[in-house]
């Protein structure tokens, strides 16, 4: 069986460096056999990849494309956690992903998919987590997209 560090190669990425936080925060926490992330954007090298409002300046397809680089930057940050070894991950537990859009977008559920599909080809049913996909008016930095995660570590 393949790791996840196979599967992200095989998907063709690799765990970027861990977005270091833009306020006074960190960017993931472990306590007990859980790490839980903080609300992660969909930054490349230091920047957003986009801004603006899903239904507005940023498709349906880009917002999923920001969902699943924010999926991948919550990775590194669980990553951060466990000493580099996703391995260790025994369950994706929830991923709750927040979507800017206007006022009648109802796609949320789509785009959050772009976080939970990476989820699942990385760590194939371990992957299969419960989710909520929710409307906001606006998200720090002007971003489209932002994803929360917590995963349950084996012992």
């Amino acid at each position: 069986m393949p790791t996840p560090e196979e599967n992200l190669a095989e998907l063709g990425l690799t765990l970027p460096e861990v977005v270091p936080p833009v306020a006074a925060y960190v960017p993931a926490l472990r306590t007990g056999s859980y790490v839980y992330t903080s609300g992660q954007l969909p930054m490349r090298d230091g920047s957003l990849i986009t801004t603006g409002k899903v239904g507005a300046d940023v498709t349906a397809d880009e917002a999923y494309e920001c969902a699943r680089l924010c999926a991948l930057n919550a990775l590194a940050a669980v990553a951060s956690q466990v000493d580099g070894d996703l391995s260790r991950v025994a369950r994706v537990v929830k991923a709750v992903v927040f979507v800017a859009s206007t006022p009648d977008f109802t796609g949320q559920p789509a785009v959050a998919n772009g976080a939970s599909e990476l989820f699942g080809a990385v760590f194939g049913e371990v992957g299969a987590h419960t989710r909520s996909a929710v409307g906001v008016s606006v998200l720090p930095l002007d971003a489209p997209v932002e994803v929360e995660l917590v995963v349950e570590l084996s012992a």
